[in-house]
């Protein structure tokens, strides 16, 4: 049952992706062109820091899947395409594995075709420590990510009904796991106040997961016999919203959650993510492409957010929340509805300060 539920959600989000609109709330941000800001490629960095973390860049695969001989083969690929690109990648839910040891090797296969590679596990809100652990140990994990999905398991018919332990759970993982815990939603956002909670929890990082991607409420009441849960399809804030809510949040927070091109990566770290995740766009070219086909377009990514970086100003990922944003739209329509001035957006970067030698004007 639960081999066939992982690839009921890989059919169904595949299916969303190819009839997924194009608009989301990351085109209501536009950042202001300065046509004196660039600098040399040379300069530029994709490294990102951040709650002890390094990486080389800051684009990882997210969460998508594992549990059943199909997604298996998915998992392979996409440690495939982690190892060849050197992006961080996180691994889909393991309760499968709790639940079947059998389907161990459909995570750890993460592992095993990147064995040099950053590699989070992952575990649901209601993991025991000792489930944890386990999930850490057989991924050689450098990070454990919780999910919570309140609104996927309130649509999913086998679902939990019972949310009241999930905070002193996740307090308790926090404490006893000897890697950083990420929590992160899985599309339907955190707000400041979760964020904030998170923090005192124990947590190092929060991985926003915002509405925009693939819809878990719609897919699991596509599993639904009388699809009777319609009405909560786009439930929950925006990423682009989520990072906006979450300025001066106490812990460093990751992006994911619609993220469509290099443009929208770009996007998100200027309004302060210290990393994005992408999930359902690469499954789509993996699956219509496969493994070369993905490898491919994580590269075209990170070049053109080089590019991006460049035309920029910003010499590091952390540098483009220095660059002047405008916000539009029901997106700022949000902001001024939670008490967030998106005014001094467009005037962060004080003006040019570009070291030149003046030649004067002949003119």
């Amino acid at each position: 049952m639960i081999a066939q539920r992982k690839d009921d959600h890989v059919r169904l989000a595949v299916e969303q992706q190819q009839q997924h609109p194009g608009h989301n709330q990351f085109d209501e941000v536009s950042f202001v062109h300065h046509a004196l800001a660039g600098l040399d490629r040379a300069d530029v960095s994709l490294a990102t820091a951040f709650a002890g973390v390094s990486w080389r860049v800051p684009l990882y695969i997210n969460a998508m899947t594992g549990g059943s001989e199909r997604t298996g083969v998915i998992n392979r690929d996409l440690g495939i395409a982690a190892r060849e690109t050197g992006v961080p990648i996180a691994s889909g839910s393991m309760s499968a594995y709790f639940k079947d040891p059998g389907s161990a090797g459909t995570f750890s296969v993460l592992r095993e075709e990147n064995p040099d590679g950053f590699v989070i596990a992952n575990v649901n809100a209601t993991a025991s420590v000792d489930q944890a652990l386990r999930a850490v140990d057989l991924l050689r994990a450098d990070a454990l990510q919780i999910h919570v999905n309140t609104v996927q398991e309130t649509v999913m018919p086998e679902g939990d009904r019972s949310f009241s332990s999930w905070v002193p759970q996740i307090e308790k993982i926090a404490s006893g796991v000897g890697v950083p815990v990420i929590v992160k939603e899985v599309g339907f956002g955190l707000s400041r106040e979760t964020v904030r909670l998170l923090e005192s929890l124990g947590v190092r990082v929060a991985d926003l997961g915002g509405r925009g991607g693939t819809d878990f409420a719609r897919i699991e009441n596509g599993r639904r016999e009388l699809a009777d849960y319609a009405y909560l399809t786009g439930w929950g804030q925006s990423t682009a919203a989520c990072l906006l809510d979450a300025q001066d949040a106490p812990i460093p927070v990751l992006a994911s959650g619609g993220v469509r091109n290099p443009l929208d990566v770009a996007r998100a770290l200027a309004l302060g993510a210290s990393g994005v995740g992408v999930s359902g766009t690469f499954l789509r070219t993996l699956l219509d492409g496969g493994v070369e086909a993905l490898i491919a377009r994580i590269s075209a990514w990170l070049d053109q957010l080089a590019a991006l970086l460049t035309l920029l100003g910003a010499r590091t990922p952390a540098d483009l929340t220095r660059c002047d944003l405008l916000i539009h739209g029901e997106l700022r329509d949000f902001c001024a509805d939670r008490g967030v001035d998106t005014r001094p957006f467009a005037r962060r970067s004080g003006g040019l300060d570009v070291p030149h030698e003046t030649t004067g004007n002949t003119r």
